[in-house]
């Protein structure tokens, strides 16, 4: 089952998983999450139909009901989850990753997330062993309009955006549901359809080359801002007036413009963080806390600890007026709504941008290793055996910190790839770590 990921279930369609495989997802989970209905949205992968299907049939089989919210984006299923007091709910997608996969991202009560250690490992072993007895009386298909309360709930938060000028870059993706009901028609649009296979480019932002038709456009319109949603709009990611990408856990930054003005409180980082933004959110007001990557982790840590908000270095920005879910059209409003404040202020997306950067930074890169647990040994035995750091964070891979310099190293949840981000306070000394950094990973390939 190697679909079965840490954080969901994915892989390439009819490779990795397939429709046999779903029915037995659908009729294993309401056993699983106690649930007498499951709701259920999808993208528009050419492969989302067939295994909506399966899905379906494996549910009703069970004898549970399936409330049908149609084409959503995933933030869509979170909001239903907890709008309809669902117990179980599925998005079909495989969020950022080329049209060949697909997936299913599943949720229980309060759009909490099932991961590898909540549920995913017990579904797994289900349906890898235990025996299907279809219901004497099945469950049904029920039609639901979730569009409607989701919109009405996303547009308390859209800003007169009159003054900006604003280029959109859809990636052919969900957020083509919903983008103009809140945005209106005067940004420019590029990929403002639906299409399954993604012509333009793969639509996964955190890749700057998908970003590029954005980038250009910015700069061919004057806009003040570009922004970019991902295949499935639980992520979004931002170019400034000057064509640049802007790097993700900035954006973190911006979103504590927005609501530390008002609130002081929790904040919630991932372990690749850049300190640029832990200390302009520290100086804002904010009690920084960071955690693990990935949503599943997120979640749950923001509402133990009761955060007004989170950010992610990958573009997912959660939310305690989200059920603590991430959106990417909610993170796109308070952006705009800070962007359009500064304009009337005579400033620029840019100059916020360059006033939280306080530190030269890699951002993440990846090698494709073979022996990545040695790797992350060695760079373990170099930075700390050997070496004095002020601080080690050891809960995800490795963050190893010095005065002046950090790196976090750690091993990816969903693909065959070990990740370095490094950031110190210098150019010059972070080229001469960075270079040491990837000899000592490199020995391992």
């Amino acid at each position: 089952m190697g679909a079965f990921k840490a954080y969901d279930i994915r892989g390439i369609y009819n490779k990795d998983f397939n429709k046999e495989t779903v029915y037995k997802i659908g009729y294993f989970l309401p056993k699983l999450l106690k649930s007498k209905f499951v709701v259920v949205g999808r993208d528009v992968r050419t492969t989302s139909d067939e295994i909506f299907e399966s899905l379906c049939k494996g549910i009703t089989d069970s004898g549970s009901d399936v409330w049908n919210i149609g084409l959503a984006t995933t933030p869509m299923v979170y909001f239903s989850t907890v709008h309809f007091e669902a117990d179980a709910s599925v998005q079909i997608t495989a969020s950022h990753n080329p049209a060949k996969y697909n997936g299913l991202k599943i949720s229980r009560t309060k759009a909490i997330p099932v991961g590898v250690d909540s549920g995913l490992k017990e579904l797994e072993h289900m349906v890898t062993n235990d025996s299907i007895v279809v219901a004497e009386t099945k469950g049904k298909v029920i039609e639901k309009d979730a569009r409607t309360p989701y919109l009405a709930f996303l547009k308390k938060f859209v800003p007169d955006t009159s003054a900006l000028d604003i280029s959109v870059d859809c990636s052919h993706g969900m957020a083509n549901l919903l983008v103009k009901d809140l945005l209106g028609n005067k940004p420019h649009y590029l990929y403002d359809h639906f299409d399954g296979t993604f012509p333009a480019h793969e639509p996964n932002p955190l890749e700057e080359k998908n970003c590029k038709d954005l980038e250009k456009a910015v700069l061919a319109n004057h806009s003040d801002i570009g922004v970019i949603y991902d295949g499935d709009a639980d992520r979004v990611m931002f170019i400034d007036e000057k064509g640049r990408f802007i790097q993700p856990d900035y954006i973190t930054a911006v979103i504590g413009a927005y609501y530390l003005k008002s609130e002081k409180g929790n904040v919630l980082v991932d372990i690749r963080t850049s300190r640029s933004t832990s200390e302009y959110l520290t100086n804002l007001g904010a009690s920084v806390y960071t955690w693990k990557v990935g949503h599943a982790y997120a979640k749950t840590k923001l509402r133990d600890l009761n955060a007004i908000f989170g950010g992610e270095l990958a573009g997912h920005y959660y939310f305690r007026d989200f059920y603590n879910c991430d959106s990417g059209f909610l993170a796109s409003l308070i952006v705009l709504e800070v962007v359009a404040q500064l304009k009337k202020e005579c400033k620029t997306f840019s100059s916020l941008i360059d006033s939280i950067i306080a530190y030269a930074n890699s951002g993440e890169v990846n090698f494709k290793l073979e022996y990545k647990d040695a790797a992350v040994s060695a760079l373990f035995d170099r930075f700390v055996t050997h070496d004095n750091p002020s601080k080690v964070l050891d809960f995800d891979g490795y963050r190893i910190e010095f005065p002046t310099w950090w790196f976090n190293v750690r091993k990816s949840n969903t693909e065959p790839y070990l990740r370095l981000v490094a950031e110190a306070k210098t150019d010059a000394e972070l080229k001469e770590k960075f270079t040491e950094l990837s000899s000592i990973i490199k020995q391992f390939n």
